[in-house]
């Protein structure tokens, strides 16, 4: 697959394919569980309940603490979807800087995260992804 989406977080992300520094890992298969977390809240238990390489789908069950974030993840998804990925990076950010994606072995070093309605899709990486 050819089509391009930011890598994210950390310093300033450029536009990588889908396949480019993603791997499976720890937390790469139907029925693993980790968290979507800011700081030690807990956003989303991750139950992966479909894996479509390179994403991992989960039904996300947003706790109270979520809709101080959820503003950030619809801004996101609109401007992934309108395929403004400059703008998208820098919506991103916030997320990126304030959540962690959570393993089972521990925080992962990097991910993206979109969320629809009660369906979380994500991607991640255990090792920080180069820039360029």
């Amino acid at each position: 697959m050819d089509r391009v989406i930011p890598v994210l977080r950390g310093q300033r992300r450029s536009v990588r394919t889908f396949e480019h520094g993603w791997r499976d890992g720890a937390m790469g298969g139907e029925g693993t569980v980790g968290q979507l977390t800011r700081r030690e809240e807990l956003l989303d238990e991750i139950v992966v309940d479909e894996a479509d390489f390179p994403w991992l789908n989960d039904r996300f069950v947003a706790t109270p603490t979520f809709s101080e974030v959820k503003p950030w993840f619809d801004e996101s998804l609109v401007l992934m979807e309108a395929e403004k990925y400059g703008q998208f990076d820098n919506a991103y950010d916030r997320i990126a800087d304030t959540l962690s994606l959570v393993a089972p072995s521990g925080a992962v070093a990097e991910f993206l995260v979109l969320i629809s309605g009660d369906r979380a899709r994500f991607r991640w990486s255990d090792q920080p992804l180069a820039d360029g």
